[in-house]
């Protein structure tokens, strides 16, 4: 099983979600069962690592994301991954958009799945330290029920 987090730069809330996911993945003892990833439908920061401010946030409740390395998605991705997961509705059109007519990629908003309060992550980019916060706070509780969901699909 592969899971693909996507939102526009891949430097705030997709790696955030991948790092929490991993984390959480690896508690639950599927770590080796479930693949994950993260990329940003722009290709401004290619081969940057998150912001600091997200790895921060995300480092004091021990979540690590200094290794993370930013990523365009690509057409390929359709057909690699098995969930492809947007932060927000702009994301979700830009993948539709460029999804090709066949792949196995189930897409859908990350919230609106595993949430049912809000339907997106709130970009932080341009935010204060809360801004980040929240984005954790929205993250860590889709991804437990994330989790759910996986374990009874392998």
């Amino acid at each position: 099983m592969e899971v693909l987090f996507v939102c526009l730069g891949n430097i705030c809330r997709s790696p955030t979600a991948e790092g929490v996911l991993r984390h959480k993945l690896r508690d639950a003892g599927l770590s080796g069962q479930v693949e994950v990833a993260s990329a940003g439908t722009g290709e401004w920061h290619i081969g940057n690592p998150p912001d600091q401010r997200s790895q921060r946030a995300a480092l004091a409740r021990g979540y690590d994301l200094s290794s993370q390395r930013a990523q365009q998605v690509s057409r390929a991705d359709f057909a690699r991954y098995d969930l492809i997961l947007a932060m927000d509705h702009s994301n979700l059109r830009n993948l539709k958009a460029m999804q090709p007519g066949q792949g196995k990629a189930e897409l859908d908003l990350f919230l609106r799945r595993f949430d049912g309060e809000v339907d997106e992550v709130p970009d932080p980019y341009y935010e204060g330290e809360q801004g980040f916060e929240r984005v954790l706070d929205l993250i860590e509780r889709a991804c437990d029920l994330l989790v759910i969901e996986l374990k009874g699909r392998l």
